[in-house]
């Protein structure tokens, strides 16, 4: 049997074909893809996204009423949706804090700009989340990634893009606080979310 990364290290050379957001969308159009299924378009490759267990989709829930409650207007929750990052990517983050718009983006998803925080609930995916998402999210400038990490408990805080990445790194404990960086009044105690 082949391993997963038996099977990347093999594929490293090998050219593949990417998607455009556009093809993307054609091709759910007409019936070759279902992206209500949990797709995702990453650096032009369809990613299936990993089905939701009972505490991640717990933690989307509480994360999500405490937000809708401490944001001001100014501000939006999206829960699931996607963001347009590039061409080529169109993740959708478990939540992303974004800057209100009266059409709620119905003229098209949320870019880099329009974007404050993305945060990932993690358990299956933290490797994913912390070695694909991560990075891409810096690459595209998102000013500040949480990573809900299931596994140990904690919340990564990722902020400030520099050349390598995120340049600051913190990791949250249940019992601490945390500031969102865009609105530091808003302050969070992880054992609201964990």
């Amino acid at each position: 049997m082949v391993t997963t990364s038996a099977t990347e290290s093999i594929l490293k050379g090998i050219a593949r074909h990417t998607f455009t957001v556009e093809q993307y969308y054609q091709m759910a159009e007409v019936g070759i893809l279902d992206i209500t299924k949990g797709t995702e378009l990453i650096e032009g490759e369809i990613i299936d996204m990993s089905p939701m267990g009972r505490l991640h989709a717990a933690c989307i829930a509480k994360a999500t009423r405490l937000l809708i409650r401490l944001l001001p207007d100014s501000l939006d929750v999206r829960v699931q949706l996607p963001i347009h990052l590039s061409n080529l990517s169109e993740p959708q983050p478990d939540l992303a804090i974004v800057r209100y718009r009266e059409d709620y983006y119905a003229s098209g998803h949320p870019q880099h700009n329009d974007i404050l925080l993305l945060i990932e609930v993690s358990d299956s995916t933290l490797k994913y989340d912390r070695e694909v998402k991560l990075p891409l999210y810096a690459k595209y400038d998102i000013p500040e990634v949480w990573i809900v990490n299931l596994e140990d408990r904690l919340l990564e805080v990722y902020r400030q893009v520099g050349e390598n990445g995120y340049e600051i790194v913190r990791d949250y404990q249940r019992g601490e606080v945390v500031n969102f960086g865009a609105a530091e009044k808003i302050a969070i105690a992880i054992n609201q979310i964990l």
